[in-house]
């Protein structure tokens, strides 16, 4: 899968200069509109385009790490894996949860030490695991016999956690359905893997993308605890760790609880474990869903029984992907000037340039009349969204650019915004 990135020196300090005009005089400061910083990013890199903030990334980075002292974050790439992204959670010390080799280069390019990944895919060739172990990253995480079974070659460099399975229909998806043991079945891999000298570092689990209910991670982390117990009464070699997964909810509709009301209970669960149990997690939409605001254009219109239909440079082939594959439902809107006030608004309908009649964006959205070249707004974009992008029809996908992403006035920019 190919993504354009634009990431140079040239680049962020042309889209600095978008983001951030002054003056010497402070008194004569002119801070450019959204609409103004929106319209000169796409004046110097087209449309569509999307456009990762990382101050955002950082915000939600710390605001997870405060909801969740003590729990070691590894960012999951998986919902965002873009270079600026990277660079910016390494600054905040994050550690990282990788899945594939791309995953693994992309990291090692950033200069990520290997000591803070892990690898987390249930299922891996054995060109996986080497290329892995190349790199540095020594953890990886099976749920089934021939898994365990691929690492006695390598059992005097690895360490593996066993993924258990916590099934959730509360979740966009239901990642246990795939991967993931029973208690019963890890306690026998506990077994299995002592036989073959294989070092079981601890347990881990994925309650879900996108879970509702903070109670599936307290019911996770009590069997996990519970299993502790068994494999120390059994005389089997003690666990370390914990890996409590991913699947905290971001906020797209104001349906969930916030972030640190909906750790309350984990935390709470959290602190009845021995206090030599180390804890990590796999966060990843959390800390990117709100950082990436897409941009696309009115490339043409027609009227269709009694409504306008817009078309846009950008579709559900393109960066609106992830109403297909994710349940997206994006908040959209015509970019809008500041001064220009109350306009009328009509429903309409919202397609992408493909030739595909499923191609639609959205149907019945009110928005104001708008000319060809009219940009279109898709906000909280940066989970699922680009990473499942394609090039159907040869429609190039959207450009991605990052802003703000030196840590430099990252207070300032922060008061300001």
């Amino acid at each position: 899968m190919s993504i354009t990135y634009i990431d140079s020196a040239i680049d962020c300090a042309k889209e600095t200069e978008c983001l951030h005009t002054t003056n010497a005089d402070p008194s004569a400061s002119q801070i450019p509109s959204e609409a103004e910083r929106i319209e000169s990013l796409v004046a110097i890199h087209g449309s569509p385009l999307m456009i990762i903030d990382c101050d955002i990334v950082r915000q939600q980075y710390r605001a997870l790490k405060n909801a969740l002292p003590g729990v070691i974050l590894h960012f999951a790439l998986k919902p965002l894996p873009h270079p600026a992204v990277v660079r910016t959670l390494m600054q905040e010390g994050a550690s990282f949860d990788l899945a594939s080799n791309g995953e693994v280069d992309m990291v090692a390019a950033a200069g990520v030490p290997a000591d803070m990944t892990i690898q987390s895919h249930p299922i891996k060739r054995d060109s996986d695991i080497r290329h892995t172990l190349d790199y540095g990253c020594k953890v990886f995480i099976v749920d089934n016999i021939n898994e365990l079974e691929k690492f006695i070659p390598f059992r005097d460099q690895v360490e593996l956690f066993i993924r258990l399975s916590f099934r959730n229909a509360d979740s966009y998806a239901d990642l246990s359905k795939k991967f993931g043991c029973s208690p019963q079945q890890t306690i026998e891999l506990i077994q299995l893997a002592k036989d073959h000298g294989i070092h079981i570092k601890g347990l881990s689990f994925h309650v879900g993308s996108q879970t509702a209910k903070p109670e599936k991670f307290v019911q996770a982390i009590k069997s996990c605890a519970q299993i502790f117990h068994d494999v120390a009464d059994l005389g089997l070699p003690a666990l370390s760790t914990i890996d409590i997964g991913g699947g905290f909810p971001f906020d797209y509709h104001h349906d969930v609880l916030p972030i640190d009301e909906f750790c309350a209970p984990i935390r709470e669960a959290l602190v009845q474990l021995p206090e030599t149990v180390k804890v990590i997690a796999e966060p990843g939409r959390f800390i990117v869903a709100p950082s990436v605001t897409s941009v696309s254009s009115v490339m043409g219109q027609s009227e269709r029984d009694g409504k306008t239909w817009y078309y846009l440079d950008d579709g559900i082939y393109g960066s609106y992907s992830g109403i297909v594959f994710d349940h997206g439902k994006y908040p959209i809107d015509a970019l809008h000037r500041e001064g220009d006030g109350e306009v009328e608004r009509f429903p309409c309908v919202l397609a992408g340039p493909t030739c595909d009649s499923i191609d639609v964006v959205a149907e019945d959205i009110l928005l104001p009349k708008l000319n060809n070249g009219d940009l279109i707004i898709g906000r909280l974009m940066g989970a699922y969204s680009t990473v499942t992008a394609t090039d159907f029809n040869f429609f190039k996908k959207a450009s991605i650019i990052s802003l703000n992403e030196e840590t430099e006035n990252y207070t300032e920019r922060l008061m300001s915004a």
